[in-house]
């Protein structure tokens, strides 16, 4: 009686206990959250292409980004500087790769580039993504790359289908390389160091090492024209692509880490081809709908696999 009631008891409790599930469909949300509104950043960055210069988009983007976060940040930032400059290594990486040039080699595609293929290329940040948590010696297991591979597939065969290629297209690969990097970086971050934290300390410092290559832009290219089509998209990259995606990303690698939301994040060229086709008129075809419906199915049998 004794031992079945111990069992009894610990079954009650083992049951009671919250399962891996909810945290896992928490950092899915949250990678699909990010990957949403970094599409519409694509767009953004094809549209001001002609009109605010890369660097100064980029800076000023930041700038925004460091004034929504500095409410939430700001004081914890300075209440963890001890933890900053003990790891401020990390910090700087983390800031360049995400900051500083990242998001700079977008908008620096954009000039020339259509917003589906910068789409499609950074879609080949998932594979360093994996490849560098694998080198990490985590056991990525045969779902997780089965559904990795499918939709590599997809995005293979969705940028083989566009002959055209331009300069743009070689910034975007090395914005690819640089977030697939970042992204991987973040499973690095001290368990301490608090998201509202690092996130601001990012962008301070992110933004002070763009602010020599923003001056000398401003001297060469001049300034750009702060209009409704020039501001409100600043706005929105500032507060939604920067603040919150950044947020809603680092939160879900906490979560799932990078492979995992590096496989959600294959729904971006899908994301951007469409937003592009609604708002820049830019052609979608058939051949294009069949390889996103393979994305949709990699991403759908990776990011569900199991730890």
């Amino acid at each position: 009686m004794a031992v079945a009631d111990r069992r009894t008891t610990t079954a009650a409790v083992a049951s009671a206990r919250p399962g891996p599930s909810a945290p896992v469909a928490l950092g899915l949300g949250l990678a699909v959250l990010a990957t949403l509104v970094w599409s519409g950043s694509f767009v953004t960055s094809r549209a001001l292409g002609d009109s605010v210069p890369p660097v100064q988009h980029a800076f000023w983007r930041w700038v925004v980004a460091l004034a929504v976060v500095a409410p939430f940040g700001a004081r914890r930032a300075w209440r963890q500087r001890a933890l900053v400059r003990r790891h401020l290594g990390f910090v700087l990486l983390a800031s360049l790769l995400g900051v500083t040039v990242y998001n700079t080699l977008v908008n620096q595609a954009g000039v020339t580039t259509p917003a589906a293929n910068m789409g499609m290329i950074m879609a080949a940040s998932p594979v360093l993504m994996a490849l560098w948590e694998r080198a990490a010696g985590v056991r990525l297991g045969p779902r997780r790359v089965a559904g990795l591979l499918i939709a590599c597939v997809g995005v293979l065969l969705l940028v083989s289908g566009d002959a055209s290629f331009s300069a743009g297209d070689l910034w975007m690969i090395a914005a690819a390389c640089c977030f697939g990097s970042y992204s991987a970086l973040l499973r690095r971050r001290p368990a301490e160091l608090g998201g509202a934290a690092f996130l601001f300390t990012t962008f301070l410092l992110g933004t002070l090492m763009l602010l020599p290559a923003h001056a000398a832009s401003v001297a060469v290219q001049g300034g750009f024209t702060p209009t409704p089509g020039t501001v409100l998209p600043l706005l929105y990259v500032g507060v939604a692509s920067s603040a919150v995606a950044f947020f809603a990303w680092n939160r879900a690698i906490s979560l799932i880490g990078p492979t995992r939301a590096g496989i959600v994040y294959y729904l971006q060229p899908v994301c951007v081809a469409l937003l592009s086709w609604a708002l820049l008129a830019e052609p979608t075809g058939w051949a294009q709908a069949g390889c996103m419906a393979l994305i949709l199915g990699g991403v759908v049998l990776g990011a569900g696999a199991r730890s």
